[in-house]
């Protein structure tokens, strides 16, 4: 069995055995402030459900980011190490030991149980909440460990400025050949924009044949360049027909007769369904 996997057995049952002596402990506690044991066995199946919950959820925290990560050893030469990991995942159990140990020679069950809770509890604390913060932090103090990590944080922050650049790059490159296609548009669909500005002054039985070679136009412009093509060929025609024919309110007829052309909708339609 792998080294990785090894550690997360272990680490499951001393979590699942640190648990379980908190529970005990937290029962015994709430049978001598006189809870009833019916209002215990009430409470204690959502309880376990709880904490079964928040140990998965523990342990894959743990085991996502354990710390076998290469470039962290040289940051933290000895609580990367292999005999490290065993100590902290097993330290629920050493404290078990340290706690029957030290309730040698009692007379009841309930006291040797109790013992072996507290001591449990206590060094799990001592050990995962005091001693394995501190021993971090003097690892990154350690000469080599200081070197690495700013090399590591300059590293890091000139890899997200290339990051920066080159998406900078890409965008500045993806507005340059828009700029590119709009100037080949309004080259390629002048005489169309022209004859669109004409059929939106177009007036009684001329519409409907307005409609038809305006969406013949339409066709064109989104094989020609798709919805962005369409887009600018309509803005053309609209500013065309406001400068030639000097009408300011313009009714914005290509807005329906290009409905349903390619991905084109139209918005006054949209709103009228909505």
């Amino acid at each position: 069995m792998p080294i990785r996997r090894k550690l997360a057995s272990v680490h499951f049952f001393s979590t699942a055995w640190f648990i379980l002596c908190v529970g005990y402990i937290g029962i015994l506690a709430l049978r001598q402030a006189g809870v009833k044991w019916w209002i215990l066995f009430s409470l204690s199946g959502h309880g376990i459900l709880i904490a079964l919950v928040l140990m998965s959820l523990y342990l894959f925290a743990i085991f996502r980011g354990i710390s076998s990560n290469q470039k962290l050893k040289v940051e933290h030469p000895l609580t990367c190490t292999t005999q490290y990991g065993f100590f902290y995942v097993a330290t629920p159990f050493l404290g078990a030991i340290a706690g029957f140990l030290g309730m040698i020679g009692v007379d009841t069950v309930g006291q040797l149980l109790l013992g072996i809770s507290l001591g449990t509890l206590a060094t799990t604390f001592f050990v995962w909440i005091i001693v394995d913060p501190l021993v971090g932090l003097f690892e990154t103090f350690l000469p080599a460990s200081h070197r690495h990590k700013i090399q590591r944080i300059a590293r890091t922050k000139a890899e997200r400025e290339q990051k920066q650049r080159n998406n900078r790059l890409i965008l500045a490159e993806i507005s340059a050949n828009e700029s590119s296609d709009r100037n080949r548009w309004r080259e390629l669909m002048r005489p169309h924009a022209e004859k669109l500005a004409s059929l939106l002054v177009v007036e009684g039985n001329d519409y409907e044949h307005a409609e038809y070679e305006a969406a013949e136009i339409g066709a064109e412009a989104w094989q020609a360049g798709g919805l962005s093509c369409m887009r600018e060929l309509r803005e053309m025609a609209l500013a065309i027909c406001r400068d030639r024919y000097n009408k300011s309110d313009i009714v914005d007829y290509i807005a329906f007769w290009w409905d349903g052309i390619g991905s084109w909708r139209s918005p006054f339609i949209g709103r009228m369904k909505g």
